[in-house]
Parts: C-alpha cells; sequence; structure tokens
C-alpha cells in the first residue's frame, strides 16, 4: 500500500514490478493484494495495461486498516479477544497492562496514514 501509494495518482504496477520494489515473494504478495482488492483498498486490472492501483485515497487510510484487512483483529494476548479467551481474563493481574498496551498499538497505528508513510518512503529512496 506504501509504495502505491508513492506513485503517481492513476499509476498501475505489475504483480512482479510490485513484488521486486517491496522485495517479497509473487505468491505471498498475490494473496495479499486479493484481500486489499475485497477491501477495495486497490483495484485490480487485467490486459496489456492491467496491474494494480490505489482505490482510495491513501489519506484515509490508516496501518491499522491494512493490517486488519490482511491478518485480522490485532490481539497482543489471548485475553483480549472475543470471549473469556482465557479463564484468568477477570482476575489477572497483568490483563490491565496487555489491553492498555493493545489500545496503544491501535491508537499509533490508526493514526498512520498509508499516505504520511509514503511520503516518508520517497524522501528515505
Amino acid at each position: 500500500m506504501i509504495h502505491l501509494a508513492s506513485l503517481s495518482p492513476g499509476t498501475r504496477t505489475s504483480l512482479p514490478e510490485l513484488a521486486a520494489a517491496i522485495e517479497v515473494p509473487d505468491q505471498f504478495l498475490s494473496k495479499v493484494l486479493q484481500m486489499l482488492c475485497r477491501r477495495r483498498f486497490i483495484h485490480s486490472h487485467r490486459g496489456v495495461s492491467g496491474g494494480f492501483e490505489l482505490a482510495v485515497d491513501p489519506e484515509t487510510i490508516s496501518v491499522l486498516e491494512v493490517i486488519e484487512t490482511i491478518e485480522g483483529p490485532i490481539q497482543l494476548n489471548i485475553c483480549l479477544g472475543p470471549g473469556l479467551g482465557c479463564n484468568r481474563k477477570l482476575r489477572c493481574p497483568a490483563h490491565l497492562v496487555w489491553a492498555e498496551a493493545q489500545e496503544a498499538l491501535q491508537a499509533v497505528l490508526r493514526r498512520a496514514s498509508i499516505a504520511k508513510l509514503a511520503r516518508t518512503s520517497t524522501q528515505v529512496n
């Protein structure tokens, strides 16, 4: 998402080009791109001029949304998931620390926009 956001608006890139640019295997990236397409963060185009491009303004996409699209909800510990998960959850002295840590992580990732990271990326490269 960061690489796509660093390209000029409307620019399409192929799977092999994108995989090479971000240094990940094509097969892994293909699965990630499918999830991002389903979430409508990116568009996939077939044909000679095909490829992948952003479907939404990268200013409106947080790192948290991308992570949760690919990995599911962030859960630092089993006690923070839905349901009981851990039978000690209600009496565990560490539970509140885990909950606070998860909330802090989510807040940081929610504030980080893909566009901001793309701007930083182009300054570094």
